[in-house]
């Protein structure tokens, strides 16, 4: 108890209101979900009384939960901002977020290419956009089979934000 009194306590300004729950209530942190609405708040701090400081308006967004507070989640998106959310905005879906870091204000995005087999020299699916949202089936470590609309075709996992590096997802 002592233990947990000095984490909290070392905490600056608002932060030290809301400390982590008990481990044992949460699932493994950090660790990916996504977006539900299409329209979700990200706000200063774990209530609605906190001031909304983002807007997200992108239904299956990836979202990394890094911290969680009662029915709240700390989440940080690709761009790197933070801030919190109503847990029951999030969903347990994979979805990932492919090459973000290539798309640049007024330029086109590059086009990436979902490949048919889990290597470099299988044929091309079809091209999509950097920054596009993919659905993530599975990952093996290096690869990762996604399907973005009607399209299905692997990865690798390296260009995608929404999975971590050489994780495995069945």
């Amino acid at each position: 108890m002592l233990a947990l009194l000095l984490t909290a306590t070392s905490f600056t300004g608002a932060e030290s209101a809301f400390a982590a729950e008990p481990a044992a209530k949460q699932l493994p942190l950090p660790r990916f979900a996504s977006l539900k609405p299409s329209r979700a708040n990200l706000r200063s701090g774990p209530g609605t009384e906190y001031p909304t400081v983002w807007v997200y308006h992108r239904e299956g967004l990836p979202l990394e939960i890094i911290k969680e507070f009662e029915g709240w989640r700390q989440v940080r998106d690709a761009d790197g901002a933070s801030g919190w959310v109503l847990q029951s905005f999030l969903s347990g879906r994979r979805t990932a977020l492919i090459e973000p870091w290539e798309v640049k204000p007024g330029v086109p995005p590059p086009q990436i290419a979902l490949l048919s087999d889990d290597n470099d020299k299988a044929s091309i699916v079809v091209h999509v956009e950097a920054g596009v949202i993919a659905n993530v089936l599975t990952c093996n470590g290096i690869w990762c089979w996604v399907t973005v609309e009607k399209f299905k075709g692997f990865v690798p996992q390296k260009k995608l934000w929404g999975v971590y590096e050489k994780e495995v997802l069945k």
